[in-house]
């Protein structure tokens, strides 16, 4: 081996070695933070709309959902909604005044020029910040009311996971499957396209599952239903049976 040769080994040798304690020390220093409680980004974003915090750590979940997927789906792609629908609203104070569910309940009402984004940017806030909660450790099952209704409408639990575990699967690109409260006050199971919210249908949600690859793709690649298998295990039941009580005394 010339000196030529050797001194070209040393220098991959030395690449590698120092490629893999970057890797190593990114790896442990995401499980660090995966295990502290989550909560929204330090810098606020500027305008009326927030980022909630992330009610459990990001590893809280992690049979079903990994904690770097879950850090990515709070912190990157909800956010993003946030950031563009204040961006959206700038210069509405009119539109900026209301709730993110009112806004996308009442699209119509919205300016035709930012319409579309509140839509769809509003709609992604909204859905998030519905979704998170519903998320966590509490209860195995429905209870209460919503036991009731769900046996009455599905006949069973099991038959309720079904029927909502088709329309997500059945998704056609990114969108929601949906429990929702209908005017009539029933239940019932819907899907949206992209990030359009049952709020803007004039129903209220009772579950939802997030179908956008970036709510799974990482820990279940192509295999949405096993995503949707797992989703029911990670559900708070006794929040979204508490909810749903709540919810029906409005109707």
């Amino acid at each position: 081996m010339n000196r030529r040769m050797a001194i070209k080994q040393m220098s991959g040798l030395a690449s590698a070695v120092v490629f893999a304690a970057s890797r190593v020390s990114r790896a442990a220093g995401f499980q660090a933070a995966a295990a502290a409680p989550a909560s929204a980004p330090a810098t606020a974003p500027t305008g009326p709309f927030t980022l909630p915090a992330l009610p459990y750590a990001y590893d809280a979940l992690a049979d079903y959902f990994d904690a770097e997927t879950m850090h990515l789906h709070h912190d990157k792609h909800h956010q993003a909604y946030v950031d563009k629908l204040n961006a959206a609203v700038a210069g509405h104070p009119e539109v900026a005044g209301k709730t993110v569910e009112e806004l996308v309940a009442n699209l119509s009402t919205v300016p035709e020029s930012i319409r579309t984004a509140v839509r769809n940017q509003g709609g992604g806030h909204a859905n998030h910040s519905f979704w998170w909660p519903t998320l966590g450790k509490g209860g195995a099952a429905p209870t209460g009311e919503l036991a009731k209704a769900i046996d009455t409408r599905f006949s069973s639990f099991s038959g309720l996971q079904d029927k909502l575990s088709a329309a997500a699967i059945g998704v056609f690109g990114s969108g929601w499957a949906w429990l929702v409260i209908s005017p009539a006050g029933t239940l019932e199971i819907e899907t949206t396209p992209n990030q359009d919210s049952p709020l803007a249908l004039g129903h209220k949600p009772v579950l939802g599952i997030d179908v956008w690859e970036h709510a799974y793709y990482l820990k279940y690649k192509n295999k949405r239903a096993d995503y949707v298998k797992a989703y029911f295990s990670a559900v708070n039941w006794d929040a979204v049976s508490a909810k749903f009580a709540d919810s029906k005394k409005a109707v």
